[in-house]
């Protein structure tokens, strides 16, 4: 019994270490606050802990854990509203500080991102984000990969048009 409980905490870590970054950015991207982030991943491991003997396979392990912080995020709101921030003061650490005009360049692609309708910023977030590919969003969503890459199509052309409406004029007819 010992080993077999050393064997989960093992595969537990694993997972963990795997997929914790990205789930502190999905749901950053999806909060807006840096508090309720590390809140949700907490309690998306904790849920994850408990029910980890239901993960068939490792690989199967990034859905499966988008899947219970989507869940855990949606559970916020059924308890209490939380405070909302203003999504342009959120700020990501990073370690490698982009120079200023980079940081403009950034702080203005998060705040158009933030003002799509989430129907096509959820998407767009699982996949730039969280890489996820077009069949494991619609996964994800429960929608078929059509209209996962319409909503990514429609999320880019909405950004694009949004960034030249801001006078953006860089390589935006370029990839994301």
């Amino acid at each position: 019994m010992g080993r077999e409980r050393d064997e989960r905490a093992r595969r537990f870590d694993r997972l963990a270490q795997a997929h914790g970054a990205d789930l502190y950015r999905f749901a950053l991207w999806l909060c807006g606050n840096e508090a309720l982030a590390r809140d949700l991943v907490q309690e998306t491991f904790l849920r994850a802990w408990k029910a980890l003997g239901s993960l068939r396979e490792d690989g199967a392990a990034r859905g499966w854990l988008i899947t219970i912080l989507r869940r855990e995020y949606a559970r916020t709101f059924e308890r209490k509203t939380p405070t909302l921030v203003d999504v342009e003061a959120v700020t990501v650490a990073d370690t490698r500080e982009p120079a200023p005009d980079r940081r403009t360049e950034r702080d203005l692609l998060r705040r158009a991102i933030a003002q799509l309708p989430p129907r096509y910023r959820e998407p767009l977030l699982l996949q730039a984000v969280v890489g996820l590919s077009c069949a494991e969003i619609a996964q994800q969503l429960g929608i078929g990969q059509n209209a996962v890459m319409t909503r990514l199509f429609r999320a880019r052309e909405k950004l694009k048009a949004r960034l030249r409406r801001d006078g953006i004029t860089g390589n935006i007819d370029g990839s994301f």
